[in-house]
């Protein structure tokens, strides 16, 4: 099997990975999976990003996660300090 890197696969799209979801091969769908995951994640830190700018607190964000506050905080305080 030859499947490429995650580094090496071209910016994640979501009509790319919808489109591997419902593939036969298993390669595709498992890659497909995997870039709906870097969406995700790159989603949720341009959210929470944009939330903390607007003065939302760490729980208000966590709140709408579903998570804990410690869990954000965690995840992403790097990121907006």
């Amino acid at each position: 099997m030859t499947t490429p890197a995650p580094q090496d696969d071209p910016a994640p799209t979501p009509e790319g990975a919808l489109a591997g979801a419902v593939a036969d091969d298993p390669a595709v769908g498992l890659r497909a999976v995997r870039s709906l995951r870097v969406l995700a994640d790159r989603l949720e830190a341009l959210q929470v990003g944009r939330a903390r700018e607007l003065g939302w607190s760490w729980q208000d964000v966590a709140d709408a996660l579903g998570v804990s506050r410690q869990a954000v905080h965690q995840k992403h305080h790097r990121r907006t300090t």
